[in-house]
Order: structure tokens, then C-alpha cells, then sequence
């Protein structure tokens, strides 16, 4: 890809739609920051702009990166965010937006058309909201009805069984479970929506900080299960929006 310079003021910013590739001449294909190449016709590809990853980069590199995609795309989202991070995001851009359970960063000057399926996001404990709220806020940001069931993991299945009308009503499921992982396999056995699994690192010695769950999950009988890696709300969320749409 040839090396462009930075983008200048005659960009057309793509707030509230997604840009043709007909029109992807009038911005360059990426932003050099030096620290950094924004891929700014990610937009174009993907319909979603690029995702900052926060760790291992400075509160100021986040804000930098941040400034560059808003030219072009809305929203943006920052993911596995500190509170320290926004704090620097806030001083320079005061619109942007802090979830503090999701541990996102979004910044959304227009919120988008919203989708007609509803994602139904569970969870097997409350060790798990953290992960579950990264998915659903990024839901939320891209324009999707979100329900929330939480709490309903193996060790009380009538938790869940008294919830399967929610399971009936949803296009997908996101199902977040540490420990052993194995209520994605349950709920794959019971329901013919498409079941995103998300193995998270909550779990004493034996879970190897996820490793369990995620295996049980890629190991799972039940047909219609996919799974994303440990921890991965954002990516499960993603994912849930593109069946969605």
C-alpha cells in the first residue's frame, strides 16, 4: 500500500453511514503518527473503524489515535480502557464517553440506525460481568438490541431453564462462562440461534486463567457454537453485529 500523508481538513467524515469505495480517493488510506499507522479505510472495508486496543499504549498515544479515526469515522471505540486512560481522553476530547464495567472508550457523535434482532448476552456468574458489558456496550454502540442474563450457570440450571422464552426471542446468543466453560455446550443443546462463546480467565487454579474454559468451548458436542478467544467481549460483540445485520 503506498505511504499517504496525513489526512487534511478536505476529508468528508462518514458520521452516521458507512462511505462508498467510490468515494475512498478523497481521504488517504492510513495516517502515519510515527508510533502508529491508523488504518483509516478500515471504514470502507468493514463498515466499523479501526479498534484501539489500549494496553501497551500511552493515555496520549490513545488520544492521538483517537483524534485521527474521528476525522473520518464515527464511532470509536477504545477497548480494556483505565480510568487513568479517559481521564487524559476526557481533557481533549470532552465528548467522549467512559464505561467503566466494559472498560471502554466510545466516542460517538451520532448514534446508529438501529438493527431489528435483539442479541441476548448470559452469563454463568457474576465474576463474568465484566466481559459480558465489553459485548454489550459494543452492541449498543453499533446499533443492537441488547438483553442481559446473568447469573444462570450450571451449578443452578433453573436459573437458565426458567429463561428459555428470552432464548427463543433472540437472533444470537453471546454466552460468557469461566470456571469450566461448559454452559455454552447447554445452552448450544437447547436453542437454534447461533451461540458465540466467550471464555474468560475467572476461575480458581485448575481454569489456567481461562485455558479450561476455552478448551471445553472448542471442544464442545453441541452443533452452532463458535467461540472467540479469552476475554474477548469486544470480539464476541463484533461478531453478534455482523450476524445481526
Amino acid at each position: 500500500m503506498r505511504r499517504n500523508s496525513s489526512p487534511s481538513s478536505s476529508i468528508e467524515p462518514t458520521v452516521g453511514r458507512r462511505p462508498t469505495f467510490g468515494r475512498k480517493m478523497r481521504f488517504p488510506s492510513y495516517e502515519d503518527l510515527g508510533f502508529a499507522k491508523v488504518d483509516l479505510h478500515r471504514v470502507l472495508r468493514k463498515g466499523v473503524s479501526e479498534i484501539i486496543f489500549c494496553p501497551g499504549k500511552t493515555s496520549e498515544q490513545i488520544v492521538k489515535i483517537m483524534q485521527s479515526i474521528t476525522k473520518i469515522s464515527n464511532p470509536v471505540i477504545a477497548t480494556h480502557a483505565t480510568k487513568e486512560n479517559f481521564n487524559e481522553v476526557r481533557r481533549k476530547i470532552p465528548e467522549a464517553k467512559f464505561y467503566e464495567d466494559a472498560r471502554l472508550i466510545v466516542l460517538q457523535k451520532e448514534k446508529r440506525p438501529c438493527l431489528k434482532g435483539m442479541v441476548l448476552i448470559i452469563t454463568a456468574g457474576s465474576g463474568d460481568y465484566p466481559v459480558a458489558e465489553e459485548s454489550a456496550v459494543t452492541l449498543k454502540v453499533l446499533g443492537n438490541k441488547v438483553e442481559r442474563l446473568y447469573d444462570v450457570g450450571v451449578a443452578g440450571i433453573h436459573r437458565l431453564l426458567l429463561n428459555r422464552k428470552k432464548m427463543k426471542n433472540a437472533k444470537v446468543i453471546i454466552v460468557v462462562a469461566g470456571m469450566e466453560g461448559v454452559l455454552a455446550s447447554v445452552i448450544g443443546g437447547l436453542t437454534d440461534k447461533p451461540v458465540i462463546a466467550v471464555p474468560t480467565s475467572v476461575g480458581y487454579g485448575a481454569n489456567f486463567k481461562g485455558i479450561a474454559p476455552l478448551l471445553t468451548m472448542l471442544n464442545c458436542c453441541a452443533p452452532g457454537v463458535v467461540v472467540v478467544n479469552i476475554d474477548n467481549g469486544f470480539g464476541a460483540g463484533y461478531f453478534a453485529n455482523l450476524i445481526n445485520k
